[in-house]
């Protein structure tokens, strides 16, 4: 377990570097003076003099090769720069941020395990039947709204409508209510049904026959017996789905002005704010990729069939 786990923290520390050379140079190529902006941000007549001087200063007038190796011995010391918009810090605007990601992203989990979870397992239990069509037209409908469809709707109806809930915004619990139930609801609708095709195929299994034969509650058989192999498919697209939450969910943390990670890097594109778009492109595959470290190790957790050899679950 030890070694796979170090073997994967070698492959993150290569995946992490490949992406901020990646992060670097794209910065590089994109459209626009960072000087100029930042110039320009004050809103004040400035010299060719002043700004040689601002180049200068922030190392723009070297090399790119020896730009870089500054910003990532920086990086190494976790220094991610100053946003030129704001003058702020890039780490603290981030950590700043992050926990209002990691509330929506909490919320949309819940509101998906508690639809996906009883969805998925009626599903099953009762295959071809009543439950089974309600999943299915479930399924297919939160599929196919599109995300900010469904926020508008949750927005019209529970809030200008019932007036039970607030807009938009960041508060008490209950601001939380809407851009939650829109992520979550959109979430269960593709694992309830990655769910009922795990326990369909795991039910079907000798063991799971051997366990009923042995007279064993169906609760038992399904929540000890079926369910632990049903759920590694799941686990893996949820370790993706929870990199991409993380990444704010730009589409719901915009439209309920949720201050999230999300927000802030839509803002950073529009405003070319170049330092900030970069901390938050290293944060989130770090993220991703720490999921992922997770979900390996997950596996050989809940099915006893993935054995370890030599490091590696097989």
């Amino acid at each position: 377990m030890l070694r796979m786990i170090g073997e994967r923290g070698l492959q993150l520390l290569v995946v992490w570097f490949a992406l901020s050379l990646l992060t670097f140079c794209l910065m590089k190529l994109a459209p626009g003076d960072p000087v100029l902006l930042m110039l320009e941000a004050d809103h004040v007549a400035v010299s060719q003099q002043d700004e040689e001087e601002l180049r200068q200063q922030l190392g723009f007038n070297q090399p790119v090769i020896v730009q870089y190796g500054q910003w990532l011995m920086k990086l190494l010391q976790l220094d991610l720069g100053y946003s030129y918009m704001k003058g702020k810090p890039v780490l603290d605007e981030m950590l700043y941020r992050l926990p209002a990601t990691l509330q929506l992203t909490a919320g949309g989990l819940l509101v998906m395990l508690l639809i996906a979870l009883p969805l998925g397992v009626l599903s099953a239990r009762y295959q071809n039947r009543l439950a089974d069509h309600v999943s299915r037209i479930f399924a297919l409908a939160g599929s196919s709204i599109p995300l900010f469809w469904l926020g508008l709707l949750l927005i019209y109806y529970l809030s200008y409508q019932l007036n039970w809930l607030p807009m938009m915004g960041q508060g008490s619990w209950r601001h939380l209510v809407l851009p939650s139930l829109t992520l979550g609801i959109g979430l269960a609708a593709e694992y309830s049904r990655l769910l009922r095709a795990g326990l369909l195929e795991t039910l079907s299994m000798d063991y799971v026959r051997a366990a009923r034969a042995r007279g064993l509650a169906e609760w038992r058989v399904m929540g000890f017996h079926a369910m632990r192999a049903a759920l590694l498919p799941v686990i893996t697209v949820c370790g993706m789905s929870i990199g991409s939450l993380l990444a704010g969910s730009v589409v719901t943390e915009t439209l309920f002005s949720w201050p999230g990670l999300g927000s802030m890097a839509v803002s950073a594109i529009f405003e070319r704010d170049y330092p900030v778009i970069q901390g938050f492109v290293l944060l989130m595959g770090l993220a991703v990729v720490a999921t992922n470290l997770l979900v390996d190790i997950s596996y050989g957790l809940l099915d006893p069939r993935v054995k370890r050899r030599k490091g590696r679950w097989i």
